[in-house]
């Protein structure tokens, strides 16, 4: 994560970097600089996860009560110390950096295989120099930390950026997290939480001034210099020849350093002493070796800037000018003139941002946010990167639009005239666009059709943006001028302002893949081509979702902000979503992977969320399942069609579940939610089961309809450890210990746990029909606890030593066992003993890749079918109901 080599280089190299720092101390000394101002500390919760997980024991599934414990002595002791927490959790995975993403998966794959060897071996947990986190965790943290009282929220983009734009536009404390990338942003302060000795709250300050005058740079030049060492955009071996040529003409290599290191010199020392010549001057693909790698480059660049930040190595040729409301907007295609982006005036919304070097020392970054704000913004048609550069259009909304039209840049501007069609609008100039692009908002999806107007393009744009008055602009070239309304729709007003607080300026992602073919249910121009990736033209970016409905799109985005949900956005909004690794053991033949158990659920869940696409059925209609199991390369997404299913009294819409509170919808939520899981005929059983069972007694039901290689062993375990949970400390907890660790139990833990993220996705799709509260994990399950009763359970242990000799949960044991045998007995589903089992239950589920196949014909117990299988451009071929039992 971060910047390669950079994390070894800043502590073996140059330690001076680091300095040790109390935040008892700093947090006093804002509050007396600030009078009234509570310090804020912004945490990315996802480099912290690790950190966080305590319990010795992580194998069997987690152990989270104790973790729950270690999250609330964690805020506890900064809430003692006066000090805010604000936690931010990564929501999507960026298009830009799903090649680092899957290639960590893949490594993980190896981790595991490895973990699973060891435990066969030695029958016993690791050591923690293999330690994996829990399934789940990232998920479960979210709503223990919301459970806590604590400020959560789940980002739009890639959480690092939303973090460092918080802590730059809210004059925060700092940064905890363990990502150098946060070296590079220009913001607060970077605090390890590696270093964090949590009961004297002493911790390591990387200062990035620090780090500059080591390396001869200014702050300006770190995104440089980042990129040619390679992150998480740049591929480490895009500029390795370059780096190594730096290093051949570098004369101060220290014989001490390591390769990495004096790398990182070298090339430091070739951006200040040869790059620096010809900054302002020259463009970037003039002087580096960019070749069909400028577009990446650039834009791996500008992610590293700031809401009204700029870098001093792209420059701006103004030509041209387009009035937009208050704002003259300088548009050019000369590749001689330059000038740069003049930076908003008003005094009024200047903000003290404080560095590193000091709590006293602050930087100042003018923001455009007074209503009066005018100033000249050129638009750049050559090779200048994505850049942001927050421009107010509207005295009332106050409304910050960012404005850029660089060929490599994505920026959008949200502009319409209309409170109901709510389109966005992104105008390019690059001079290779030429098409004709109509566009309609009265009742198509919202989507965003570029607008060009470089010196070659001689075409005619129409663009209706009221059905009563049709408004038509004419772009015919880089000459034309003219007055385009921003919109300021309340829904929309806030589009490309960071959903986290309403003063962060931010682009709203969009997870586009024109690989993907969603013309059909997207009602997406078909005359927009998907352009050559090596070309670093303008390229067309539209702001495509799978759902057109924007109240409910608003509705399903604060959830996901607010990080109440799981999913739901990223299905409805990019029609994409991922899931990372899960403790599995790829020999184990015997059972499949929880990506494929519980993807009929998804399934389901896709027809609802999509309810407003035009055919649910149609095989345009995918979403793109990044999931990892057993040999799955992660080459492409998994294509998986919506699922219908039965809900008495019909479907209900969104709407209804989500915006209806009378008291009668609660039923038809719950009604909604059974039907995903197919166990609408269990109903009233399951209503009789009394909190917090109901939903663990769903999920059992569902598993042992799914998987017939689950035997009556496996239920009395699951159950059992649910009911001797509710009467057991943390402490109690924590002094478990298995007898030895069996590598089909750590499976299965992990397989209920991802039962209960399965869980919070449907029931927030379904309006939350249950309390959340009931299917977290620490309430329902311990990973050691389940461990031992699996264990005795499998040695033919009595119930009531399962039960721990206690009568009162003998009674509620048995009244859960009935009502999970008597669901699948409906389904023609009889759990046995093991004893029982022939031997035709060895081996009787194949995993799911080129190696792996199963043989003999396949059943489906749902009678649905399971036609999920898109076999457009990238797909893999699947057999028909491959994951399903039989």
């Amino acid at each position: 994560m971060g910047v390669r080599g950079l994390q070894g280089f800043v502590g073996s190299t140059c330690p001076h970097i680091c300095t040790v720092v109390n935040f008892k101390e700093l947090a006093e000394h804002h509050r007396s600089k600030y009078p009234g101002c509570t310090p804020t500390i912004v945490v990315d919760a996802m480099c912290c996860l690790r950190y966080w997980y305590t319990p010795e024991s992580w194998i069997c599934g987690g152990q989270w009560r104790e973790y729950f414990s270690a999250l609330r002595d964690f805020v506890k002791t900064f809430t003692a110390a006066g000090i805010k927490l604000i936690f931010f959790f990564d929501g999507m995975v960026e298009q830009d950096k799903r090649d680092e993403w899957v290639k960590r998966r893949l490594k993980n794959n190896r981790e595991i295989s490895r973990i699973f060897h060891y435990i066969k071996s030695h029958k016993e947990q690791p050591g923690r120099n293999m330690f994996f986190i829990p399934s789940g965790l990232a998920v479960f943290t979210r709503f223990a930390l919301k459970t806590l009282g604590q400020e959560t929220l789940c980002s739009l983009q890639e959480a690092d950026y939303e973090v460092a734009s918080y802590g730059l536009q809210h004059n925060c404390l700092g940064i905890l997290g363990e990502d150098t990338d946060y070296l590079i942003y220009d913001t607060c302060p970077y605090f390890s939480i590696s270093e964090l000795c949590l009961e004297s709250l002493d911790t390591v300050m990387l200062c990035r001034e620090k780090l500059c005058e080591s390396l001869g740079l200014c702050v300006a030049d770190l995104p440089l210099l980042a990129c040619l060492l390679g992150n998480d955009i740049i591929p480490e071996g895009m500029f390795e020849s370059f780096r190594y040529k730096c290093l051949s003409s570098y004369t101060s290599v220290k014989e001490n350093f390591d390769k990495k290191g004096n790398i990182i010199l070298a090339v430091s020392d070739h951006i200040s002493k040869v790059l620096h010549l010809y900054q302002g001057e020259k463009k970037l693909e003039e002087i580096l070796p960019l070749g069909p790698n400028k577009a990446l480059f650039y834009k791996g660049m500008a992610s590293y800037l700031l809401p009204g930040q700029k870098s001093p190595w792209f420059f701006q040729k103004p030509k041209g000018v387009i009035t937009l409301d208050k704002q003259v907007i300088s548009m050019s295609s000369d590749a001689e003139s330059r000038e740069e982006v003049p930076m908003c005036s008003d005094a009024e919304s200047r903000q003290e941002v404080p560095m590193c070097t000091g709590p006293e020392s602050r930087q100042e970054v003018p923001m455009c946010t007074g209503p009066e704000s005018r100033r000249e913004v050129p638009m750049y048609t050559d090779s200048e990167p994505r850049q942001e550069v927050p421009m107010c259009s509207d005295p009332e909304s106050r409304q910050e639009v960012p404005m850029c039209t660089g060929p490599e840049s994505r920026q959008e501007v949200p502009m319409c005239s209309d409170p109901e069609p709510r389109q966005e609008v992104p105008m390019c100039t690059g001079p290779e666009a030429r098409q004709e692009v109509p566009m309609y908002t009265d009742s198509e999806p919202r989507q965003e059709v570029p607008m060009y107007t470089g010196p070659e393009s001689r075409q005619e744009v129409l663009i209706w943006t009221d059905p009563e008055s049709r408004q038509e602009i004419m772009c015919t070239g880089h000459e034309s001028k003219q007055e385009v309304p921003i919109c300021t729709d309340p829904i929309s007003k806030q589009e490309d302002s960071m959903c986290t607080h309403p003063e962060i300026n931010q682009k709203l992602p969009v997870a586009t893949d024109f690989e993907f073919k969603l013309e059909a249910l997207m009602c997406t121009n078909p005359e927009i081509k998907q352009e050559d990736p090596t070309n670093v033209g303008p390229e067309v970016k539209q702001q495509v979702t799978m759902v057109s409905d924007t109240e409910i799109l608003k509705v399903a985005r604060t959830h996901h902000v607010q990080a109440e949900s799981y999913l739901v956005y990223n299905i409805m909004s990019s029609g994409e979503i991922e899931c990372s690794n899960t403790l599995e053991d790829e020999l184990d033949q015997a059972l499949p992977s929880q990506a494929f158990i519980y993807r009929p659920i998804r399934q389901r869940v896709y027809s609802l969320l999509l309810e407003d696409c035009q055919d649910v059925t149609s095989t345009c209609l995918a979403v793109k399942e990044w999931f990892v199991y057993p040999g799955n390369p992660l080459r492409h997404p998994d294509l998986v069609r919506p699922l219908q299913m039965t809900i008495p009294g019909g479907t209900p819409s969104l709407k209804i579940l989500w915006l209806n509170q009378e008291p009668e919808i609660q039923v038809r939520r719950l009604d909604t939610l059974l039907a995903c899981f197919n166990l609408s005929s269990s109903r009233e059983e399951l209503q009789a089961v009394e909190s917090p069972f109901q939903a663990l007694c769903c999920l059992l039901i569902y598993l042992f309809v799914q998987v017939d290689t689950l035997c009556l062993e496996d239920l009395h375990a699951f159950i059992a450890q649910a009911l001797c949970l509710q009467g057991k400390s943390t402490s109690q907890l924590a002094n478990l210990q298995p007898d030895y660790i069996n590598p089909r139990a750590v499976q299965l833990g992990s397989l209920l746990v991802r039962g209960l993220t399965t869980l919070v996705l449907v029931n927030s799709a379904c309006g939350f029909p249950w309390k959340t509260s009931d299917f977290m994990p620490w309430n329902v399950f311990d990973g050691k606890l389940f461990h031992q009763k699996y264990l005795q359970s499998e040695k033919g242990y009595a119930v009531e030593v399962l039960l721990e000799q206690n009568r009162s949960r003998l009674t509620k044991f048995h009244n859960l066992k009935a009502v999970v045998c008597k669901a699948c007995m409906k389904e023609n589903r009889r759990i046995t003993g093991r004893a029982h089992w022939g031997s035709h239950h060895a081996g009787r589920w194949g995993r799911q890749g080129s190696s792996y196949h199963r043989t003999g014909s396949g059943y489906s117990r749902s009678s649905q079918g399971q036609p999920w299988r898109d076999q457009g451009p990238g797909s893999r071929q699947y057999e028909h109901d491959q994951w399903r039992r039989y």
